[in-house]
């Protein structure tokens, strides 16, 4: 197996600077599109085949180091008895919103085997198909960024109502993250103790707080977790990425991951002074970079790629997911171009 993307994560040193895309597994691929037809996009992250053959499928066509299940991080407070479905051109929609102690009281928190076992055993599926390829990332959301999907309803411009509960109701908010960390600590390591090698956690709204609403309503529950999975026997690399967040990696560095991931509104070697020693870093191309032709692009990577040094371990990846006006090609190209750049002769 190539485990250059876990050496990267430990620090530890590799022969090339891995890489691997957020959203590699989706609609950038027309095979994506191919296995997509068959199925709603709920019923793919259900159904353990489908999760697993589009999985597979940047690995094998790309050429990245690394697999990342194929999931959504909204599965979470499905589980936990919030309603969920994925509207056309709107995306998610939770149509009964957590606003008050009674929507709070209705959230279980769940055994993942039992109402998330459709995860662990696409895991434990593509294991077996990885077992000669590269590792599995394993993931979830923030508790922070899952709260507000359960709050709004959905996708949010301003987090107004998540900002409300926090700021007048903050008993209540408490209450309801501590059912999602604990939920996501449980879901966590079973993802772990089914085969992930690696697991990444989500705050894609991170960057929505001001740095001290980040340091109280945000920061100690993604802690919480880190260290209930650490004590807990959980010896796989976690990765911590807030998104739109570079100015509070001076908070993220206390979070306990092994690695933090990057979006691009920060340098990566200004990001290492301040992140300090003992934690890897992943990033932090922008996506719509990806766009350049090649002349262009290389110089960009090979920047990346020199500023990464200066950091306990560098794993190349884009700041946000790839976006699916991405022609494959060009993934392709930026993955040969790290490969290339960064093999130490």
């Amino acid at each position: 197996m190539n485990t250059t993307f876990l050496k990267a994560c430990r620090g530890e040193p590799t022969d090339y600077t891995p890489v691997w895309m957020m959203r590699q597994a989706g609609r950038y691929l027309p095979e994506y599109h191919t296995v997509r037809s068959r199925y709603s996009f709920l019923d793919m992250c259900k159904t353990p085949e489908a999760a697993t053959e589009v999985t597979l499928q940047p690995v094998d066509l790309i050429g990245v180091d690394a697999a990342i299940l194929f999931s959504d991080i909204l599965v979470v407070p499905e589980a936990m008895g919030a309603a969920l479905e994925f509207v056309e051109n709107r995306g998610p929609v939770l149509p009964e919103p957590v606003r008050d102690q009674a929507g709070v009281d209705r959230l279980i928190v769940p055994d993942p085997e039992d109402k998330l076992g459709y995860v662990m055993a696409a895991i434990r599926m593509l294991r077996r198909e990885l077992v000669n390829k590269v590792p599995l990332i394993g993931f979830a959301g923030a508790p922070f960024t899952n709260a507000t999907y359960m709050i709004e309803g959905g996708s949010s411009k301003n987090f107004f109502l998540t900002k409300k509960m926090m700021y007048t109701e903050p008993d209540l908010y408490g209450r309801l993250m501590d059912k999602i960390t604990e939920t996501t600590i449980l879901y966590l390591k079973a993802q772990a103790e089914a085969g992930a090698q690696a697991l990444q956690i989500f705050d894609s709204w991170a960057g929505a707080l001001a740095p001290c609403d980040y340091a109280e309503f945000a920061l100690p529950y993604v802690k919480r977790i880190i260290a209930a999975l650490k004590e807990g026997g959980v010896e796989v690399p976690l990765i911590y990425f807030a998104n739109n967040g570079a100015t509070l990696l001076d908070q993220c560095r206390t979070v306990g991951a092994d690695v933090l991931g990057l979006d691009w509104r920060i340098n990566l070697d200004d990001a290492a002074r301040i992140v300090g020693p003992g934690i890897a870093l992943q990033g932090n191309l922008d996506p719509c970079a990806l766009l350049l032709p090649a002349e262009k692009m290389e110089p960009r990577v090979a920047r990346i790629l020199e500023q990464g040094k200066a950091a306990h371990g560098h794993i190349f990846n884009l700041g946000h997911g790839i976006l699916p006006e991405i022609p494959p090609e060009q993934a392709k190209l930026m993955v040969e171009m790290v490969h290339r750049l960064s093999r130490k002769n």
